[in-house]
């Protein structure tokens, strides 16, 4: 069972993790020259995609880690 500290690293690491994919989504969409009247268009699915592979990028970590622990 994991820790409080190891479940707070983890909320961290993921945080982290998400603030810098969305940071460089937001910056490639800003900089692409798309002018959409809404631009949550373009928004709402770099976000979907960001939570995907920051969850997926966390537990290819997880995994990792426990590999290297045994």
């Amino acid at each position: 069972m994991a820790s409080g500290t190891s479940k707070a690293i983890g909320a961290v690491r993921r945080a982290g993790i998400y603030g810098l994919l969305s940071y460089s989504g937001l910056v490639l969409i800003n900089n692409s020259g798309l002018e959409l009247s809404n631009m949550w268009v373009a928004y709402l699915p770099m976000f979907i995609a960001v939570y995907v592979v920051t969850q997926w990028a966390d537990r290819r970590w997880l995994m990792r880690q426990q590999q290297n622990d045994e």
